[in-house]
């Protein structure tokens, strides 16, 4: 009578062979109907929340210093530097020959075609007109001074990601533009319209026509270069804070619905149960 035959298993078992039975469920090759397990991650973050960049904490301070608000504000302070100069530099240029000879601001190479009585009536008709235009200095400078250390305090203060910055500083950086930008079209204007009235005095006429008989045709009663600079660079500046403002508007809106969508997402967080894997990204970061 014939023995049945051994199973494999005694028979791997008499040979000592101990190798563990094949699974087939582990089998990356075998194809299931059923698709392999993956983990269940969180829901994916709304659409303007998806676009916006991640906020890096390896950020260097001037990356947000340099935003597109921070970039603004940093030309405002440029061009209120250059107002202040050319302020300056319309008082030196229209203070006449003979004042600026007199304190050395000038080297001339050639000798004064003035002499005498006309000599006299230029000097005190040149210190007369100095006068005459000092309150344009005396409210240009510390005007275009002030608005710029406040521009650049501002640039200085924006050393955050947007969302993380004071509601306050955020609200003062737009007051202070909209308030800036039509106070910067009024000094223009007030500015060009005291010029103009000073030169059309009778001081400013003679001193004109005593120079223009020595061959000074250049000192004139008309609007300098410098004058002109200065409200073509109080005009840029104005656009500047009006840019500035519209900025820091869609800023502040990006933070109130960065902020919204967090405290949304942390109450179904609470509602779940379960750890909010998926950071939140800002959206006001780059603004």
């Amino acid at each position: 009578m014939s023995r049945p035959p051994r199973s494999h298993r005694e028979y791997r078992d008499k040979n000592g062979d101990h190798r563990r039975p094949h699974d087939d469920r582990s089998s990356p090759d075998r194809s299931s109907s059923r698709p392999p397990y993956q983990p269940r991650e969180a829901d994916p973050p709304p659409k303007h929340t998806r676009d916006a960049p991640r906020v890096e904490h390896q950020e260097s301070k001037c990356t947000h210093m340099c935003s597109r608000r921070g970039i603004v504000l940093i030309c405002a302070v440029l061009t209120n530097a250059l107002v202040l100069i050319c302020v300056v530099a319309g008082q030196m240029v229209s203070s006449g020959l003979s004042s600026a000879a007199a304190v050395g601001g000038f080297n001339l190479n050639t000798n004064f075609n003035l002499q005498g009585t006309e000599l006299q009536q230029v000097r005190e008709l040149d210190m007369q007109y100095s006068q005459m235009r000092a309150p344009s200095v005396y409210g240009g400078i510390p005007f275009s001074l002030v608005l710029g250390v406040v521009s650049l305090l501002f640039v200085i203060a924006a050393n955050k990601p947007a969302h993380l910055l004071s509601r306050k500083l955020l609200f003062g950086a737009l007051l202070f533009q909209a308030v800036g930008a039509p106070l910067y079209v009024v000094a223009v204007g007030l500015y060009l319209h005291f010029i103009i009235g000073i030169n059309a005095t009778d001081v400013c006429q003679r001193r004109e026509r005593i120079y223009a008989r020595n061959g000074y045709t250049w000192m004139s009663c008309d609007v300098s270069g410098a004058d002109a600079a200065v409200a073509l660079f109080g005009l840029i500046t104005a656009v500047l804070y009006a840019v500035g403002a519209v900025l820091t508007v869609q800023t502040i809106r990006g933070v109130r619905r960065y902020l919204q969508e967090r405290k949304r997402r942390e109450a179904e967080r609470q509602q779940r149960g379960q750890p909010n894997r998926t950071p939140l990204r800002a959206e006001t970061t780059a603004v």
